[in-house]
């Protein structure tokens, strides 16, 4: 078995909107996915591309992706914001996972990052678990937020 993490390129979009729309399954929001191929390649890819990724593949298929962007934050400077860490069910617990954090980590400490955050719903156990053995910080003390383009324009 040949594992590889690699920098994602424009021909990975379309298995990659495949991993998305898996996960908003497994979430149990699929209808929440309204990006369309173009909108995420041209997001990553365009004249002004907003994310970056690695994408983890065994044997050439891709089976996992993490999708990341630098923000910013007034108290700690520029941080990697994990956007999606995507691992295919079937592919669970090949290591995938923990190959692509490890070059998370590599790129928060080759950008000069000074850390890297990110979400995970209160119910998933197994991504709490595994972000745990990275005894990663959990922050309860915050509520997400949103506003969509929709809920603007009828203000």
């Amino acid at each position: 078995m040949n594992k590889k993490i690699r920098v994602a390129t424009i021909d990975d979009c379309p298995r990659m909107m495949e991993l998305i729309h898996e996960l908003a399954l497994y979430e149990k929001a699929p209808e929440q996915v309204t990006v369309t191929l173009q909108e995420f390649e041209e997001a990553g890819f365009g004249p002004k591309p907003v994310w970056k990724a690695f994408v983890a593949e065994v044997d050439g298929r891709i089976l996992g992706f993490a999708l990341y962007y630098v923000r910013y934050s007034t108290w700690k400077g520029s941080r990697l914001y994990l956007e999606d860490l995507i691992v295919t069910d079937e592919s669970r617990g090949m290591g995938l996972g923990k190959l692509l954090f490890a070059q998370l980590f590599e790129e928060v400490k080759e950008q000069g990052f000074s850390g890297m955050v990110w979400q995970v719903l209160d119910w998933n156990e197994p991504a709490i678990n595994f972000y745990k053995k990275y005894k990663a910080d959990f922050d309860a003390g915050w509520i997400n937020v949103s506003i969509s383009k929709e809920q603007l324009e009828n203000l």
